[in-house]
């Protein structure tokens, strides 16, 4: 490692440069007096560079760490950043440990707990030691809080009126600040400060702010769940919606070679019990191409062995798509709309058509067509509305609603058709970009 120059080094090189100079000007023919002048111009030139140059070669000094923020609206903007993707997952002891700290890391008050309406989520700050997560609230400011739904200020110890009396507690004064959804208290906030007397007014407003925050995040993450509820009811009913007909259709091809192949009928039975083990075997809402294609698949054989020649089915698939994730129970529901309301109706064979491939933007493209019967452009218009003609449109709509849940906006998902000349449902999700990442397997 090469080593520093030190200051001695380089007034030595300022000094040096000076004498050159002098002796250059001398050759100029100056007088000695204007030489020893311009010699004395040049060391102070040469020193302010050999200055100039060890501040160069000094090491930066360290920056000084980013303030905290000061303002009200500043500490409750950090806050609201910090604590917006903890809060979405849900309001429990977990995530409310969490956010205490950060609120009372930011703010710098003494002490900050939140509760639900009968225990303590969290505490941190002075006084720890005497509050536990899952202790039940102690205090009747707390308790009148939750009960009114209004903001509680105490100035000093008595009036906190806390059950427990064994104990030094070092908090004197407090803002306890009611947290509601939709006009309903589900908690409360508190900021605490050990030195009794009338609170400062930005700590209150701090806390209102904060309990307003908090509020809202809260309401936001029980929407999520609520949304996150129905998403799973509607698999769990399309899991359920299996259809009857194509079931009892199994069975009485089944009992057809049953009379004279019993080895088929074994098979047949085999891939029944495993089709059924297949639909329901997933509990979350994604899996595998390779196992959707699966299904699909067993799901086929059962229907050729009951339409024989009738049927006929091409697959295309991207080989590079097989371990991507997608939507349980996508592809087969359009498949089975397919040849239930498109091949089945028809005269003569038909032709259902599943190709899966990926565009250039990585977005995955499903594409189930037939050449059926087709439908009506007034049928048409109303395909994706729930429960629409006897069950015609439950399985169209109930996948198109799943998707939308689960992609937003980005989910493209069209239907065409026209009478005789069949249907096509093309489906474009990017798996990169799922709107819902948290209603994935597991969440």
């Amino acid at each position: 490692m090469a080593r520093r120059p030190t200051p001695l080094f380089l007034a030595g090189l300022a000094l040096l440069a000076a004498g050159l100079q002098a002796a250059v000007l001398a050759g100029f023919g100056l007088s000695a007096r204007e030489t020893a002048v311009a010699a004395l111009v040049a060391a102070c030139t040469g020193a302010a560079a050999g200055w100039t140059a060890l501040r160069l070669l000094q090491p930066p000094l360290p920056a000084a760490p980013a303030p905290l923020p000061s303002s009200g609206a500043e500490q409750t903007l950090h806050i609201a950043s910090q604590t917006l993707p903890i809060i979405r997952q849900g309001f429990n002891a977990e995530t409310a440990g969490k956010v205490a700290e950060i609120i009372q890391k930011i703010s710098e008050v003494a002490a900050v707990a939140i509760t639900d309406t009968e225990r303590v989520l969290a505490f941190v700050g002075a006084g720890c030691e005497h509050h536990h997560p899952g202790d039940p609230i102690l205090t009747e400011a707390t308790r009148r809080a939750l009960s009114t739904g209004e903001l509680q200020i105490v100035t000093n110890q008595r009036d906190f009126n806390c059950a427990r009396t064994d104990c030094p507690c070092p908090l004197e004064a407090a803002v306890i600040v009611p947290l509601k959804v939709e006009h309903r208290v589900v908690g409360a906030l508190k900021l605490y400060q050990t030195k009794n007397g009338a609170l400062p007014s930005h700590l209150v407003k701090l806390a209102v702010g904060l309990g307003q925050l908090l509020s809202t995040q809260i309401e936001m993450a029980e929407l999520d769940r609520q949304a996150q509820l129905v998403t799973r009811a509607e698999l769990d009913a399309l899991r359920a919606q299996i259809n009857p007909h194509f079931f009892f259709n199994v069975l009485n091809t089944i009992i057809m070679y049953s009379r004279v192949d019993p080895e088929k009928t074994r098979r047949l039975l085999v891939r029944l019990a495993e089709f059924f083990r297949q639909a329901l075997k997933t509990p979350g809402h994604f899996q595998s191409l390779r196992d959707e294609l699966a299904y699909l698949r067993t799901y086929l054989y059962l229907e050729r062995n009951r339409f024989k020649d009738k049927l006929r089915v091409r697959l295309s698939v991207d080989p590079s798509l097989r371990d991507e994730e997608v939507p349980v129970l996508t592809i087969q529901p359009l498949v089975e709309n397919a040849v239930k309301h498109g091949i089945g109706p028809k005269i003569g064979p038909g032709t259902v058509e599943v190709a899966i491939r990926r565009e250039v933007d990585g977005s995955i493209v499903v594409r189930v067509s037939d050449d059926g019967v087709g439908m009506s452009p007034e049928r048409l218009r109303t395909v994706l509305e729930p429960g629409v003609g006897s069950g015609n449109g439950v399985g169209l709509s109930n996948v198109y609603e799943r998707l939308t849940r689960l992609y937003g906006e980005r989910l493209g998902f069209s239907v065409e058709s026209a009478p005789g000349r069949g249907t096509t449902v093309t489906i474009k999700f990017d798996p990169r970009q799922r709107e819902k990442e948290r209603l994935a397997d597991g969440a």
